[in-house]
């Protein structure tokens, strides 16, 4: 082994011990029971940890991540998560969080060439393609962020459009999607105010976050 990966290794006996010492018994009741009331579908990259920004503990919020958000009905993986969540954790809250700064969104905006990749940021372009007229009236350098946030309005308006939620909604599960953006370079989770509890009201909702990443400023950072 590595000496990087037995760093890993001590790393984690390190705070296994620190974190029974601080909250004895810790890990037995961790393995007991999993109730998590929050679904996070983030973005796979390292610097967004679903339980630090929230400051949950482990066994409090599920969580499924891919390159960007990205929620699509093809997706076996993705939805079999939210299925899980839904029906048998039985989540009240699934939060889509996209984040300032990433790298697949700022691919998709300047149609760049990765490779295999290229297939799954499609859905992107697809994004930044519906929107091209709100797109435009942003300047250069605002761009990457409105197209981060419309691309957690429309994964939202996909996950509300699934079975599984479709589902759940008539069946009158209380259970409700969020879109949420986090800035890395202020750790903050920005409410993009598209919550959705159930198919009536979702058009009004959506015409509402939209307008709300055209108004919304856009400073050079």
């Amino acid at each position: 082994m590595t000496d990087q990966l037995s760093d890993l290794f001590s790393r984690n006996r390190v705070w296994a011990a620190e974190m029974e010492r601080k909250r004895p018994g810790f890990f037995s009741g961790l393995a007991n029971q999993q109730t998590p009331r929050y679904m996070w579908i983030g973005c796979s990259d390292s610097r967004v940890p679903a339980n630090e920004i929230t400051g949950l503990d482990p066994g409090e919020v599920f969580v499924h991540r891919n390159v960007a958000n990205v929620v699509v009905h093809s997706d076996l993986n993705a939805l079999s998560t939210i299925q899980f969540a839904v029906e048998r954790l039985k989540v009240k809250h699934i939060m889509v969080v996209g984040h300032y700064g990433c790298s697949g969104v700022q691919a998709a905006l300047e149609g760049a060439r990765i490779g295999l990749a290229d297939n799954w940021l499609r859905h992107i372009q697809d994004v930044r393609d519906r929107h091209r007229d709100v797109l435009n009236l942003i300047p250069e350098h605002g761009k990457a962020a409105a197209l981060c946030e419309l691309n957690v309005i429309e994964q939202v308006v996909n996950v509300a459009q699934s079975t599984v939620l479709q589902d759940a909604w008539a069946k009158q599960q209380d259970i409700t999607l969020h879109g949420w953006v986090y800035g890395l370079h202020d750790g903050l989770i920005h409410d993009l105010h598209m919550s959705v509890s159930g198919t009536d009201n979702m058009e009004a909702l959506y015409a509402e976050a939209l307008s709300g990443v055209r108004l919304m400023p856009r400073n050079p950072r």
